[in-house]
């Protein structure tokens, strides 16, 4: 009896997420498509990998200074 009701328990829950899954708004790939393109070209002057960095103390990638032995 215990295994049944362990089974039913895990059937219900599945059942809760295909629900909520279920429920969520879709969206078409060409809508998709469009707004990320609206959003990369809105924030492209943001994006260092474009238009680089002003300086390179900005820079958190540049090479650090070379080590010195005394």
């Amino acid at each position: 009896m215990d295994v049944m009701s362990s089974s039913l328990q895990q059937q219900r829950v599945v059942v809760e997420q295909l629900r909520r899954e279920a429920a969520i708004e879709r969206q078409t790939v060409s809508e998709s498509c469009a707004k990320m393109m609206k959003y990369i070209t809105e924030h492209e002057q943001e994006d260092y990998l474009l238009t680089g960095f002003t300086s390179q103390k900005v820079n958190p990638f540049r090479e650090k200074s070379s080590c010195t032995v005394l």
